[in-house]
């Protein structure tokens, strides 16, 4: 006879599954950040905004796309590639623990998760990007809820 999950455990398994992909497409962005020089992605940024920009020279994701690539230099391509890469790495073991359900993984997992939340906010602040708020609020529900089932699995209690 099948168990029926509790809806908090079932959100668990699908946040930290969307975790796990979002480790491994910053794995897969790193690498690629690394490998394509940043000549081309200037130059991939400026052409991608030719054209909105022609229509709407005040296009607020073609201007900042468009000040991006002006600012892009190789030393920031390399702290970019390194940091999706370390941070892809970080999720992908936290990831895993999780789902392998040890128990040092959840404490530790809040602990980064959190870590991770307050750079995003600071990188807020420093570009008042959304995203960041977005990446921030979807952490603070992946901490509440593996806070919730670090307790479960802590009193044996089934999913």
């Amino acid at each position: 006879m099948a168990r029926v999950k509790s809806p908090a455990h079932a959100a668990f398994e699908v946040g930290i599954f969307l975790k796990g992909l979002n480790g491994a497409a910053e794995i897969l962005g790193g690498v690629l950040l690394y490998l394509v020089p940043s000549s081309v992605i200037t130059h991939a940024l400026t052409r991608a905004t030719q054209h909105e920009l022609s229509e709407d020279p005040s296009d607020f994701i073609a201007t900042h796309l468009l000040r991006l690539s002006k600012q892009f230099s190789a030393s920031t391509q390399l702290f970019a590639a390194a940091y999706l890469l370390i941070h892809g790495v970080v999720k992908i073991a936290l990831v895993w623990a999780l789902y392998r359900r040890r128990l040092r993984a959840y404490p530790a997992a809040i602990a980064i998760f959190a870590a991770f939340g307050v750079y995003q906010m600071y990188r807020y602040f420093v570009s008042h990007s959304l995203a960041m708020i977005a990446l921030t609020l979807l952490d603070a529900v992946i901490i509440v809820l593996t806070w919730v089932e670090y307790g479960r699995l802590r009193r044996g209690s089934p999913a």
